[in-house]
């Protein structure tokens, strides 16, 4: 092949190219790169007094932020079209009157939160400037208690708000309640179970009235037993919701920080980066996402199978290799809550892949070097490998199909989930790569005067990135095989592929790769590119309509940005008026 300046680099990179070395062992380079987004770092002491100090300043810092969401929820967020509960309370209802300046509470909040959160990774991950560049662990950190009560005082104040920034929530509300009444949600809309006029389909937005629920079984069969509690009730039907959105992060909190011990990685800085993400609380919380549970499910049960497959014990008893042990029981389990947690939301399945490939590797699994073998030793030097990555599949596979099977015949929802995984394609969305190189190819058609082509480029770009990333996802695979990288972390990276090529993103998909990661990559570009990233998404995501003025917009950023330095002056600087005050309170 002729020399191309990149194309060797390229190929050598996908695996594609014959190394040049002639080790017969040599297995290439597969996840070499990746790997160097970890490493080890220890967990160190509490922090001093005065740290303490400006620790509790920060914290109440952010929950000031919270209550300003709240505040600006009750004129900004998603409220039912019926069932208002705050019409006709004139305090309550104020902000509804004054959507201008509810705007502005809403992204002075938004922001106060978020800068409360970067100017807690001080004492998480250490000082940006110095050892988060150094590469190196701080001298000191908050503890696991320090962070909880921090989460639990951000949470607090959202847990009675509307809705934020999202409606989906009216749309479990409606697909429950066809289920709850007998009929196949994976068929009838809302507007077709429901009805028009219904006090539940009238909340959902025009996109999602006449379209089949694309989310799993078990799903919406938690939320058919909340209808069979709340009836046409909207507002404690909400609620519930968002409790359930609640235990979903309990299951993160819980599983976080043993997955990050686990790596080698500091618990609190994986709480902080992962859990305590603004995205996490705006979105999951305030937005009552079932991301939530599915992510929790799915992280509790790599927990558990990791505890099984790294720990000493035996999978299976003794002489009796199809009776699992006590770790065996553990392992099964786990595969089994990740299978359920498919059933919330089906992109949670990738982590069985690297469940099995780790669980492959234990019984001696590698990756076969065979590009300098010669093609008789082929089955000579892959038979172990191979044989482990069936068993495991095998395993994996029959455990994933009693559960689903078991979820869909038990909840009477049956199969139909299988067959609107896709409804969420109409939503074309810039963060997705596919859809937003498709939506600026058939722009610039337009303006070429080739005509409106949008739609086809879609349906040929959607399926390429689609492909691109199931390649990408079977080299991670392969990297973990090789021990390059931790099980957890291929995930995480393989999840960030999925959600670059996927056809539709929302801003709380970014969670499904992040929370994985921050127990495992420890790089600083990659944690300083994760604020980055979340800080952004978390104030531009803002709890707006099409159909508000540009000028409003505007004038509720500046005014917000305004109102966070000023109260920023306020928490954390020692001006006069906070020494005289200090001073008259000892006195």
């Amino acid at each position: 092949m002729p020399h191309v300046p990149g194309v060797r680099p390229a190929l050598d990179y996908l695996g594609l190219s014959r190394p040049r070395s002639t080790d017969i062992d040599a297995t290439g380079d597969y996840g070499v790169t990746l790997a160097r987004m970890h490493h080890s770092e220890s967990e160190v002491g509490p922090l001093n007094a005065l740290e303490d100090k400006r620790l509790r300043r920060i914290r109440l810092f952010g929950t000031t932020g919270a209550v300003l969401i709240l505040i600006g929820s009750l004129g900004t967020g998603m409220v039912p079209v019926l069932q208002n509960p705050i019409v006709g309370m004139r305090l309550l209802s104020l902000p509804s009157r004054m959507f201008s300046t509810a705007l502005t509470i809403s992204i002075g909040g938004t922001m106060m939160l978020v800068v409360a959160w970067v100017l807690l990774g001080r004492y998480a991950i250490g000082r940006y400037g110095v050892e988060v560049a150094e590469g190196r662990s701080p001298a000191r950190r908050m503890s696991r208690g320090q962070a909880d009560r921090t989460l639990v005082m951000w949470i607090a104040p959202l847990l009675v708000a509307p809705p934020l920034l999202s409606k989906d929530v009216y749309s479990y509300l409606a697909q429950s309640a066809i289920a709850f009444r007998g009929m196949d949600p994976y068929t009838y809309s809302p507007m077709r179970g429901l009805g028009v006029d219904h006090p539940l389909t009238l909340s959902v937005p025009n996109l999602w009235k006449d379209t089949p629920a694309p989310y799993g079984p078990l799903f919406l069969w938690i939320g058919e037993q909340i209808t069979r509690v709340t009836g046409d009730n909207i507002t404690a039907a909400v609620f519930l919701h968002r409790l359930v959105a609640l235990f979903g992060v309990g299951l993160i909190v819980w599983a976080l920080p043993r997955l990050a011990r686990r790596c080698g990685v500091s618990s609190v800085a994986a709480l902080w980066l992962g859990a305590l993400n603004p995205l996490l609380i705006l979105h999951l919380v305030g937005g009552i996402h079932n991301e939530a549970l599915m992510i929790g499910m799915m992280l509790v049960g790599m927990e558990w199978s990791f505890r099984a497959i790294y720990g000493t014990g035996r999978l299976s008893e003794p002489g009796r290799p199809y009776l699992p042990s006590a770790a065996g029981w553990i392992l099964i389990a786990g595969i089994a809550v990740i299978a359920a947690s498919t059933m919330i939301k089906v992109a949670s399945a990738l982590a069985l892949g690297f469940v099995g490939v780790a669980l492959a590797v234990r019984w001696g699994a590698t990756l076969p070097a065979l590009r300098n073998a010669p093609v008789s030793q082929w089955w000579a030097r892959s038979r172990t490998s191979i044989v482990a990555l069936l068993r495991a599949a095998a395993l994996s596979g029959a455990i994933t199909a009693v559960v689903v099977i078991g979820i869909c015949v038990g909840t009477g929802l049956g199969f139909g989930w299988t067959s609107t995984l896709s409804t969420g394609g109409i939503v074309r969305s810039w963060m997705s790569m596919p859809t937003l190189l498709s939506v600026v190819a058939g722009r610039i058609g337009l303006w070429l005067g080739l005509g409106e082509q949008t739609q086809a480029i879609l349906d040929v770009a959607r399926p390429i990135g689609q492909l691109i990333a199931g390649l990408f996802v079977i080299r991670w695979l392969l990297a973990v095989i090789a021990g390059r990288i931790h099980p957890l972390g291929g995930l995480g990276i393989a999840m960030a592929t999925f959600v670059v090529f996927f056809p539709f993103v929302q801003a709380w998909y970014l969670l499904w790769a992040i929370i994985p990661l921050a127990a495992w990559a420890t790089t600083r570009w990659f944690r300083v590119g994760t604020v980055v990233v979340s800080a952004i998404i978390a104030v531009v995501v803002m709890p707006t309509s099409s159909d508000t003025p540009p000028l409003v917009v505007a004038q509720g950023l500046a005014t917000g940005l305004l109102m966070t330095l000023v109260t920023s002056a306020f928490f954390f600087i020692d001006h006069p008026t906070r020494q005289w005050w200090r001073h008259r309170r000892r006195t």
